[in-house]
């Protein structure tokens, strides 16, 4: 390591520095916004309103703290000279959504290839373009721990109690939701991947009919459930629309595009419920389901430390970007797999990991003067909070490969009994005038 290596994580603490250092002198009155841009490579340079060009006191100001930012910054600045770049006011506003101010006027903003979505949350009081059914998420940062069978679970429970439910698999790098729950021969014509690349060429409202299927413990229950597959019966060239699934045109964002397939599935469908299965990890698609389609959202986890280091950086990313308050009050922690034997003790132990994860970053700090009654934050034991966990116990028959073709009391019972009940009275599913 070389004297003046500086990493990635040390460039806004050194930004900050500068900043400081120059005060007032930094970023004159006259400019109403100023854009310090981490490019594709971790580079740092200034983006201002190409109307800024035309004030020569503005250009100076800017190129003196370009300069002092190349030195601050080594590898990831640019120097002086190539420092600031004029730009048109449109391109300006796609840096909005990884903004955050550090100084009055002077925000930082990030270029990213994948992650885009966890930068934002959708607001929970914005006016929707049509109401849609309730919508779960059933996400995790690891993979392994039951969201599949928890999904067929849920899905199985829900109709059982009179409701229509549509349970959609957007785990698409790894699928097994729908043929866990569909027999061979019940597999719709088309999937999730169908549906993505066929609307780039205008065709999605073409196959959205022919997107879900049955199970076949389905038809003997009092509700409905319906299953929307990753693929088709016949899979066809899969990895193909796969690396286009992805895509933003050029005028609708992938999350978007996303959202506008669940709406048109839901219009098809008529769900009280939609579950949601989604992909494990920090990838986009797992973002999205998480933060973009106003679902309550179910965190599976184990009590290992990688998990809580992973739900970490998630938290406190939120915190960091000012997320907190439009995320947490969906959230509801999950323990999966929880061991029998020794079980109270590992839950004792689960719930104050969980405690620490949501109190060191998305519950409201209480001090003498606040007031705690509208403060968002939670006791350790109080269980109708988000990080009170559901309890999936782990079962033999469960874990054995108990059919979801079927499911049985004999074995859904003892896994999922706690859960059931505590999923009942935290997330309402309306009782919507659903097509029979």
């Amino acid at each position: 390591m070389t004297d003046n290596f500086i990493p990635f994580d040390d460039m806004r603490r050194r930004v900050e520095d500068v900043l400081e250092q120059m005060g007032v002198e930094a970023v004159p009155g006259r400019i109403d916004r100023v854009y310090l841009v981490r490019d594709l490579f971790g580079k740092l340079r200034i983006s201002v309103s190409q109307m800024v060009e035309e004030n020569e006191e503005c250009r100076m100001a800017l190129q003196r703290l370009a300069g002092a930012l190349g030195e601050a910054l080594g590898a990831h600045g640019y120097a002086a000279e190539d420092g600031v770049l004029f730009v048109d006011d449109a391109l300006l506003a796609t840096l909005k959504d990884t903004a955050r101010e550090i100084r009055p006027r002077v925000f930082l903003a990030d270029r990213l290839v994948t992650g885009q979505s966890w930068w934002t949350v959708d607001d929970p009081n914005a006016e929707a373009a049509a109401p849609s059914p309730a919508r779960i998420t059933l996400y995790s940062v690891k993979g392994g721990v039951g969201r599949s069978t928890t999904a067929a679970v849920l899905a199985w429970h829900l109709a059982r109690k009179g409701e229509r439910v549509l349970t959609v698999d957007l785990d698409l790098e790894s699928p097994g939701l729908s043929s866990a729950m569909l027999e061979p021969g019940r597999q719709p014509k088309f999937g999730i991947a169908d549906w993505f690349v066929e609307d780039l060429v205008g065709q999605g409202g073409c196959v959205i009919e022919d997107m879900t299927a049955v199970p076949t413990w389905a038809e003997s229950l009092d509700g409905d459930a319906l299953v929307a597959p990753a693929h088709g019966a016949d899979p066809g060239e899969f990895l193909a629309k796969l690396g286009r699934v992805y895509m933003d045109t050029r005028d609708v964002p992938w999350t978007k595009r996303l959202d506008s397939m669940l709406r048109s599935l839901e219009a098809e469908c008529r769900p009280s419920a939609v579950l949601i299965e989604s992909r494990s990890g920090l990838h986009d698609i797992a973002a999205a389901t998480v933060t973009d389609l106003d679902a309550e959202v179910l965190l599976f986890a184990t009590d290992s430390e990688s998990t809580w280091t992973d739900y970490g950086i998630l938290f406190r990313h939120w915190r960091e970007h000012g997320l907190a308050a439009r995320i947490r009050n969906r959230l509801s922690i999950v323990s999966a797999l929880t061991p029998v034997p020794d079980k109270a003790a590992y839950l004792r132990r689960f719930r104050a990991r969980a405690w620490d994860l949501f109190q060191d970053h998305l519950y409201d700090a209480i001090d003498a003067d606040a007031d705690a009654d509208i403060a968002f934050s939670f006791d350790l034991d109080a269980e109708d909070a988000p990080h009170y966990p559901l309890e999936i116990d782990w079962t033999l028959g469960l874990a054995a490969g108990a059919s979801l073709y079927e499911p049985r009391d004999a074995d859904v019972e003892p896994a999922y009994r706690s859960f059931l009940e505590r999923f009942d009275r935290l997330i309402t599913v309306d009782d919507r005038d659903t097509a029979r």
